[in-house]
Protein backbone atom coordinates (compact mmCIF):
# COMPACT_ATOMS: atom_id res chain seq x y z
CA UNK A 1 0.00 0.00 0.00
CA UNK A 2 1.27 3.63 -0.88
CA UNK A 3 2.53 5.34 1.89
CA UNK A 4 2.38 9.01 2.33
CA UNK A 5 5.46 10.92 3.09
CA UNK A 6 5.80 13.92 5.40
CA UNK A 7 5.93 17.17 3.14
CA UNK A 8 8.69 19.05 3.28
CA UNK A 9 8.67 22.97 4.52
CA UNK A 10 10.74 25.11 3.04
CA UNK A 11 10.62 28.74 3.34
CA UNK A 12 8.89 29.82 0.58
CA UNK A 13 5.80 27.46 1.94
CA UNK A 14 5.95 29.18 5.27
CA UNK A 15 5.57 32.27 3.41
CA UNK A 16 2.77 31.23 1.05
CA UNK A 17 0.68 29.73 4.13
CA UNK A 18 1.18 33.19 6.09
CA UNK A 19 0.08 35.05 2.35
CA UNK A 20 -3.07 32.95 2.67
CA UNK A 21 -3.80 32.74 6.26
CA UNK A 22 -3.11 36.79 6.20
CA UNK A 23 -5.77 37.10 3.01
CA UNK A 24 -8.16 34.68 5.51
CA UNK A 25 -8.07 37.26 8.17
CA UNK A 26 -9.08 39.97 5.94
CA UNK A 27 -12.27 37.94 4.66
CA UNK A 28 -12.68 37.07 8.31
CA UNK A 29 -12.44 40.62 9.48
CA UNK A 30 -15.74 41.73 6.61
CA UNK A 31 -18.53 39.05 8.04
CA UNK A 32 -20.61 38.56 8.85
CA UNK A 33 -21.53 39.16 5.05
CA UNK A 34 -25.04 40.53 3.77
CA UNK A 35 -27.32 37.39 2.86
CA UNK A 36 -27.81 39.28 -0.92
CA UNK A 37 -23.66 39.61 -1.25
CA UNK A 38 -23.08 36.01 -0.02
CA UNK A 39 -25.27 34.56 -2.14
CA UNK A 40 -23.59 36.71 -5.07
CA UNK A 41 -20.28 35.25 -3.99
CA UNK A 42 -21.16 31.37 -3.88
CA UNK A 43 -22.89 31.80 -7.87
CA UNK A 44 -19.53 33.04 -8.90
CA UNK A 45 -17.62 30.65 -6.93
CA UNK A 46 -20.07 28.11 -8.29
CA UNK A 47 -19.73 29.53 -11.92
CA UNK A 48 -15.63 30.17 -11.99
CA UNK A 49 -15.22 26.55 -10.66
CA UNK A 50 -17.42 24.71 -12.92
CA UNK A 51 -15.86 26.66 -16.24
CA UNK A 52 -12.23 26.19 -14.94
CA UNK A 53 -12.53 22.22 -13.70
CA UNK A 54 -14.56 21.30 -17.31
CA UNK A 55 -12.24 23.22 -19.32
CA UNK A 56 -9.12 21.35 -17.84
CA UNK A 57 -11.09 17.79 -19.10
CA UNK A 58 -11.45 19.65 -22.05
CA UNK A 59 -14.61 21.33 -22.13
CA UNK A 60 -15.44 23.63 -25.54
CA UNK A 61 -17.63 25.88 -22.99
CA UNK A 62 -16.71 29.38 -22.82
CA UNK A 63 -16.94 31.02 -19.69
CA UNK A 64 -19.87 33.26 -20.97
CA UNK A 65 -21.74 30.28 -22.15
CA UNK A 66 -21.27 28.13 -18.90
CA UNK A 67 -22.65 31.38 -16.79
CA UNK A 68 -25.37 31.32 -19.60
CA UNK A 69 -26.18 27.81 -19.02
CA UNK A 70 -26.23 27.70 -15.17
CA UNK A 71 -28.40 31.17 -14.85
CA UNK A 72 -30.84 30.46 -17.73
CA UNK A 73 -30.60 26.59 -18.43
CA UNK A 74 -30.16 26.98 -22.29
CA UNK A 75 -27.56 25.45 -24.36
CA UNK A 76 -26.00 27.36 -27.04
CA UNK A 77 -25.92 26.08 -30.66
CA UNK A 78 -22.76 24.29 -32.15
CA UNK A 79 -21.91 22.95 -28.34
CA UNK A 80 -21.54 19.09 -27.38
CA UNK A 81 -24.03 18.41 -25.45
CA UNK A 82 -21.81 16.57 -22.88
CA UNK A 83 -20.13 20.01 -22.37
CA UNK A 84 -23.70 20.93 -20.86
CA UNK A 85 -24.22 18.12 -19.11
CA UNK A 86 -20.77 17.84 -17.72
CA UNK A 87 -21.47 21.95 -16.53
CA UNK A 88 -24.81 21.18 -14.61
CA UNK A 89 -23.46 17.79 -12.83
CA UNK A 90 -20.22 20.10 -11.63
CA UNK A 91 -22.47 22.96 -10.59
CA UNK A 92 -24.58 20.67 -8.49
CA UNK A 93 -22.00 18.32 -7.07
CA UNK A 94 -20.85 21.65 -5.68
CA UNK A 95 -24.51 22.54 -4.10
CA UNK A 96 -24.21 18.94 -2.54
CA UNK A 97 -20.65 19.68 -1.52
CA UNK A 98 -22.26 22.98 0.51
CA UNK A 99 -24.98 20.51 2.27
CA UNK A 100 -22.07 18.01 3.21
CA UNK A 101 -20.10 20.84 4.75
CA UNK A 102 -22.66 22.14 6.90
CA UNK A 103 -23.67 18.71 8.34
CA UNK A 104 -20.03 18.15 8.69
CA UNK A 105 -19.55 14.71 7.20
CA UNK A 106 -16.38 12.74 7.33
CA UNK A 107 -14.22 11.83 4.07
CA UNK A 108 -15.16 8.61 3.41
CA UNK A 109 -15.78 6.27 0.11
CA UNK A 110 -18.97 6.53 0.29
CA UNK A 111 -19.04 9.96 0.25
CA UNK A 112 -16.52 10.35 -2.49
CA UNK A 113 -18.20 7.82 -4.64
CA UNK A 114 -21.71 9.81 -4.09
CA UNK A 115 -19.89 12.85 -5.28
CA UNK A 116 -18.54 10.78 -8.27
CA UNK A 117 -22.09 9.69 -9.08
CA UNK A 118 -22.80 13.72 -9.39
CA UNK A 119 -20.37 14.54 -11.67
CA UNK A 120 -21.22 11.09 -13.90
CA UNK A 121 -24.77 11.05 -14.24
CA UNK A 122 -26.17 10.57 -17.23
CA UNK A 123 -22.44 10.05 -18.59
CA UNK A 124 -22.36 6.71 -20.10
CA UNK A 125 -18.77 7.20 -22.00
CA UNK A 126 -16.14 8.42 -21.80
CA UNK A 127 -13.74 8.83 -25.15
CA UNK A 128 -10.07 7.64 -24.59
CA UNK A 129 -7.04 6.10 -26.70
CA UNK A 130 -5.58 2.73 -26.37
CA UNK A 131 -1.89 2.45 -26.01
CA UNK A 132 -1.81 1.66 -29.37
CA UNK A 133 -3.42 4.82 -30.62
CA UNK A 134 -7.02 3.36 -30.75
CA UNK A 135 -9.58 5.78 -29.74
CA UNK A 136 -12.33 3.97 -27.63
CA UNK A 137 -15.64 4.58 -25.90
CA UNK A 138 -14.68 3.98 -22.27
CA UNK A 139 -17.95 3.10 -20.09
CA UNK A 140 -18.83 5.30 -17.58
CA UNK A 141 -19.17 4.14 -14.24
CA UNK A 142 -20.99 6.59 -11.85
CA UNK A 143 -20.49 5.99 -8.16
CA UNK A 144 -18.26 2.98 -8.77
CA UNK A 145 -14.54 3.01 -9.06
CA UNK A 146 -13.02 2.07 -12.05
CA UNK A 147 -13.23 -1.80 -13.42
CA UNK A 148 -10.60 -0.85 -16.30
CA UNK A 149 -6.41 0.40 -15.90
CA UNK A 150 -5.85 4.07 -17.18
CA UNK A 151 -3.13 5.81 -18.42
CA UNK A 152 -2.26 9.54 -19.96
CA UNK A 153 0.39 10.06 -22.87
CA UNK A 154 2.90 12.37 -20.97
CA UNK A 155 4.32 15.30 -23.05
CA UNK A 156 7.95 13.65 -23.71
CA UNK A 157 5.95 10.52 -24.94
CA UNK A 158 5.93 8.65 -22.18
CA UNK A 159 2.85 6.40 -20.94
CA UNK A 160 1.91 7.42 -17.16
CA UNK A 161 -0.17 4.59 -15.75
CA UNK A 162 -1.99 5.63 -12.78
CA UNK A 163 -3.49 3.09 -10.05
CA UNK A 164 -4.95 -0.25 -11.33
CA UNK A 165 -8.24 -1.14 -10.68
CA UNK A 166 -7.79 -3.83 -7.75
CA UNK A 167 -5.54 -1.44 -5.85
CA UNK A 168 -8.12 1.38 -5.92
CA UNK A 169 -10.59 0.77 -3.05
CA UNK A 170 -7.34 -0.01 0.00
CA UNK A 171 -5.94 3.39 -1.37
CA UNK A 172 -8.57 5.12 -0.86
CA UNK A 173 -8.93 3.82 2.02
CA UNK A 174 -5.45 4.77 3.28
CA UNK A 175 -5.86 8.08 1.68
CA UNK A 176 -9.40 8.83 3.61
CA UNK A 177 -7.90 7.73 6.80
CA UNK A 178 -4.68 10.31 5.90
CA UNK A 179 -6.51 12.79 5.79
CA UNK A 180 -8.84 12.25 9.08
CA UNK A 181 -5.53 11.93 10.72
CA UNK A 182 -4.13 15.07 9.60
CA UNK A 183 -7.33 17.39 9.48
CA UNK A 184 -5.81 19.28 12.92
CA UNK A 185 -2.17 18.16 12.89
CA UNK A 186 -1.19 20.78 9.58
CA UNK A 187 -2.81 23.85 7.74
CA UNK A 188 -5.88 22.90 5.83
CA UNK A 189 -4.50 24.02 2.72
CA UNK A 190 -1.53 21.84 3.22
CA UNK A 191 -4.26 18.77 4.27
CA UNK A 192 -6.11 19.41 0.77
CA UNK A 193 -3.11 19.90 -1.84
CA UNK A 194 -1.98 16.34 -0.47
CA UNK A 195 -5.45 14.86 -0.82
CA UNK A 196 -5.79 16.48 -3.77
CA UNK A 197 -2.92 15.21 -5.72
CA UNK A 198 -3.15 11.48 -4.30
CA UNK A 199 -6.88 11.82 -5.91
CA UNK A 200 -4.86 12.30 -8.92
CA UNK A 201 -2.88 9.72 -9.13
CA UNK A 202 -5.28 7.02 -7.96
CA UNK A 203 -7.30 8.54 -10.68
CA UNK A 204 -10.70 6.73 -9.61
CA UNK A 205 -12.28 6.79 -13.19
Amino acid sequence: MYQFPPIQETSQLTKQINRIDELQSQITQHKPIQPSLWTTIQEKLRMEWTYNSNAIEGSTLTKGETLFFLKEGLTVEGKPFKDFLDARNHAEAIDYLYKVIKDERPISQGLIKELNALLLLGVTHTDAITETGNKIKKPATPGQYKRLPNHVLQLDGTIHHYTEPLQVPDEMEALCQWVENNLVTQHPLITAAITHYHQVRIHLG
